[in-house]
């Protein structure tokens, strides 16, 4: 039993997948390892050159799927992977991925839907915060802080370079994080909550816009804790009004129905919250929701 151990990372797999690819090592005579402490137990095979030809090439649509499972925090990843790329090369199964009752397939498109949930939940959830001004170029300076449950930044992260590209902002992670300046995406490793920012005072503008759209008649609360799941509400400045406003639906509702030609509330006036909505509801046509 050979013990790889590698970065937690698609090119660092890839690299090893390839180099034991040509060296024709099967599957079970690997153990896959990508923790740090690993590295102190284990020594480190340095990757070589492959000694004759290339090692067979594999479709997009496998390294799409590779792209994906690589996020994924189930330590199992790198040898499922690397278990499918022998299959679909050295084992000659060259329509693995079109058999959706194989298990193997079966457990990475679920890790795959499982990525895809948390990239969306990272899209709706990331809340920045002003922490200054750039004196150079007078741009607006942001910092996030959101904890996703697997390594999803780099597949998520496109949304917000193309939808905040006229601020700088940093979005801080557990697993890693990333830095735009306006002209170039940068990544870095992750850090703890304390590297955060506290409250600041688009904290109270969120308050004061989510009680603005709040609509106590069309309150379903199993279905808001399912699109919003309380893990998140930390971070969030909205969920500190959640419970106050859930216990008062009912009066509101009441009072709703009883007052005629109401008078409609305006969201408050601000650019910020005004393009996060547009891009929520983009966010939701795109989700079919």
């Amino acid at each position: 039993m050979r013990t790889i151990v590698i970065e937690p990372s698609l090119e660092s797999w890839r690299a090893q997948a390839r180099r034991l690819l040509a060296e024709a090592v099967p599957p079970e005579g690997i153990l896959w390892n990508d923790e740090e402490q690993g590295k102190t137990l284990f020594v480190h095979e340095e990757i070589t050159p492959y000694a004759s030809s290339p090692p067979p090439k594999v479709s997009k649509a496998f390294m799409d799927i590779a792209a994906t499972v690589a996020a994924h925090s189930d330590s199992r990843r790198w040898a499922l992977l690397y278990r499918m790329l022998w299959r679909l090369t050295h084992g000659g199964e060259r329509h693995l991925l079109g058999m959706t009752t194989d298990p193997d397939v079966r457990l990475a498109q679920q890790w795959c839907k499982t990525i895809g949930r948390d990239i969306h939940k990272m899209h709706a959830f990331v809340r920045f915060r002003l922490v200054g001004v750039n004196e150079a170029t007078g741009r607006e300076q942001f910092v996030a802080w959101f904890e996703p449950e697997h390594r999803i930044v780099r597949l998520a992260i496109s949304y917000f370079e193309k939808r905040f590209v006229g601020m700088d902002w940093a979005i801080l992670t557990p697993y890693e994080c990333a830095h735009w300046d306006g002209k170039k995406l940068h990544f870095t490793p992750g850090v703890a909550r304390s590297a955060a920012p506290d409250e600041d005072s688009l904290d109270e503008l969120w308050r004061t816009y989510y009680r603005s759209i709040f609509n106590p008649a069309r309150l379903k609360a199993k279905t808001m804790q399912s699109q919003m799941p309380k893990k998140y509400w930390k971070n969030l400045p909205e969920a500190e009004v959640i419970s106050e406003l859930v216990a008062g639906s009912g009066n509101r509702t009441r009072q709703m129905l009883e007052t005629e030609n109401r008078k409609v509330k305006l969201a408050p006036d601000n650019k910020y919250l005004k393009s996060l909505q547009a891009m929520n509801e983009e966010l939701n046509k795109e989700k079919g929701f």
